[in-house]
């Protein structure tokens, strides 16, 4: 399909720099055959079904923002995909400026190594010495803000608790599962109460979720791949639940990419550990979930075609009209849809 058919006007304004206070506060759009109807997420029991089960992510942001120097250079390195203990990629601002086996001084003694150079630009980084990766970013990475974000205003201390979701467990992403973020003990215990289960799955969420679709058609469009698991008690589980009519609803399109991507064409939920690079894109047929939970996305982006996939462009192009005259806050920090085919 043409990639211009999902394009539309956001104003600046709708964009979110901070997310509600509390988290459950945040307005959502309820999509589905009644149509359109205006709620905020602290009424999501009463939006479902006892027996319907919630899908969330339960990887955890790891501060993958670095800023060094190679000599006069100043180099931005943005890690998005682990490769082992100690390399990862990275996108890298001015790599220009870089060459094979140069060294990058990050502040804090923590430096990398440039070791290979890909044909997207992106870069192969080695960690030297003995400390996990994971504790060097603590020491001198930042959380990786969207774009949209970070070019409005700095990073502080409070995005290392905002742009976590409270099951946020398994260190790995370089983006938050944004949908959970809306999500709070009080409002978990209330869907539990009303009959409404939820299982975890884990995806690393890499940065190639922020890029944008550069090619005229989706079907030149190449995916990252991003690392998930799927447990096989958490499998079985989804499945008995669809068996018994219920119905899975992923809380964000990186729950919902990683159970398509385990599903089969008779759609069973397979156990799954590995990389996907599924792109979702209109008439694709979904075999693993009944719903979804996720904010609103870029234009032209291949979150934008995952949803209209769903929901069908015409439903969706409908609901981000509504959403944006009626002020609702968009991207990462911003408001929810629940969307019910």
């Amino acid at each position: 399909m043409r990639v211009d058919l999902f394009d539309f006007d956001l104003p600046p304004e709708n964009i979110a720099l901070r997310p509600a206070r509390p988290r459950d506060a945040a307005r959502m759009l309820r999509v589905g055959r009644e149509g359109l109807s205006d709620h905020i997420v602290r009424d999501l029991p009463s939006l479902l079904r006892a027996g319907d089960v919630l899908v969330f992510n339960d990887t955890r942001v790891i501060p993958a923002q670095l800023e060094g120097q190679r000599g006069e250079a100043r180099i931005g390195a943005t890690l998005h995909k682990r490769l082992d203990l100690r390399r990862w990629l990275a996108f890298v601002r001015n790599g220009k400026r870089l060459r094979e086996s140069d060294t990058i001084d990050f502040g804090a003694g923590v430096s990398g190594t440039a070791e290979a150079r890909h044909a997207d630009g992106s870069w192969t980084l080695f960690f030297p010495g003995e400390e996990p990766v994971e504790v060097l970013l603590e020491r001198a990475g930042r959380m990786p803000l969207p774009p949209y974000i970070a070019g409005k205003r700095e990073t502080d201390a409070q995005d290392r608790s905002d742009y976590q979701t409270m099951f946020a467990q398994k260190d790995g992403a370089v983006a938050a599962p944004t949908a959970a973020l809306h999500f709070t003990p009080e409002l978990l215990a209330a869907l539990e109460a009303a009959g409404i289960g939820h299982e975890t799955l884990t995806l690393h969420v890499g940065a190639g979720t922020f890029l944008p679709v550069k090619a005229d058609d989706t079907a030149d469009h190449q995916m990252h791949a991003e690392w998930g698991r799927i447990e096989p008690e958490t499998a079985a589980r989804l499945n008995a639940a669809r068996a018994a009519g219920n119905r899975v609803i992923a809380v964000g399109t990186t729950s919902l990419r990683l159970l398509e991507s385990a599903a089969d064409e008779a759609c069973t939920i397979h156990p799954f550990e590995g990389d996907t690079s599924i792109f979702i894109t209109p008439g694709y047929r979904f075999k693993a979930i009944d719903g979804l939970m996720t904010n609103f996305h870029l234009p032209k982006s291949t979150l934008f075609m995952l949803v209209s996939a769903l929901m069908g462009l015409e439903t969706m192009q409908a609901a981000y009209a509504h959403a944006i005259a009626d002020g609702y806050r968009f991207y990462s920090y911003g408001d929810s849809s629940l969307l019910l085919p």
